[in-house]
Order: C-alpha cells, then structure tokens, then sequence
C-alpha cells in the first residue's frame, strides 16, 4: 500500500473517530442536562408545572430521565449507522 493511501486511510479513520466522540459527548450532554438539570438543579422551578397528577420535576427525576436515556439509546445507534456507511465502515 502507497503512503499516501496510508496517510488518506488513517485520516479516515480519525474523521470517523472524532465523529463518534462528538456525537457521544453530545448525547451525554442531553442525557446529564436532563438527569442532573431537570432531575435535580431545575426541580422547583419544573414542579410548578404538572404532568398528569405529578409535578414535573419528580417526574424528570423519577422516569424522565430513564426515558430520556433509552431515546438516547436509538439515537445513537441511528446515527452511528449513517457515520458507518459515511465513512465506510462495516460489520
């Protein structure tokens, strides 16, 4: 293999690399705003507001978060997807 295909090869695979940590670092960002923020920092100013029976931060505490978590969850792996085939990376 040329050292310009090498070179072209490994900075593909740094573009792909840096991709994935961003997307990552984004999706923990929402994850930790809404765990830690919603669940924790904003609670008095969201129990004002009330899902259903509940005030909403104890909702965002007890069961937003998780949700929140498992959307997250297909998020990634959605978007992990289209970076796969971006970059031309396969299973």
């Amino acid at each position: 293999m040329s050292k310009n295909r090498k070179d072209s090869e490994a900075a593909r695979r740094r573009a792909y690399w840096r991709a994935n940590v961003r997307l990552i670092a984004v999706l923990l960002a929402i994850w930790a705003f809404v765990s830690f923020g919603c669940g924790i920092l904003f609670v008095e100013q969201l129990n004002r507001l009330r899902l259903g029976t509940l005030p909403l931060g104890f909702w965002f505490a007890q069961q937003g978060a998780l949700y929140v978590f498992v959307v997250l969850i297909f998020v990634y792996a959605w978007a992990m997807d289209r970076l796969d085939r971006r970059y031309g990376v396969g299973e």
